[in-house]
């Protein structure tokens, strides 16, 4: 269980670092369009269709794709949001 809370911070992180790169000025082209379907694919109504699943799913898989895509993206873009981020914690 503490395993599965790490990998969802991770993945809070990576939606944190993805949402900071849709607003970044040198964004990739792809990503606003691997973003709406990220959105789509968490939003899906087959989740309750298949109720199972969809909990292996958003547990698991979309903390997952969510990595994948921010391995992807710009170096300088990782590294603006590492910085930002950390700068309040240095006051």
């Amino acid at each position: 269980m503490l395993r599965l809370l790490r990998f969802w911070r991770l993945g809070a992180n990576d939606l944190r670092l993805i949402w900071y790169a849709l607003r970044h000025p040198e964004r990739p082209i792809w990503l606003l369009p691997v973003a709406a379907v990220l959105a789509i694919y968490a939003l899906d109504p087959a989740n309750l269709a298949l109720p199972v699943l969809g909990v292996i799913d958003d547990l698991l898989l979309l903390p997952l794709l969510l990595h994948i895509v921010v391995r992807f993206l710009p170096a300088p873009i990782r590294y603006d949001f590492d910085r930002k981020s950390f700068a309040g914690y240095r006051n």
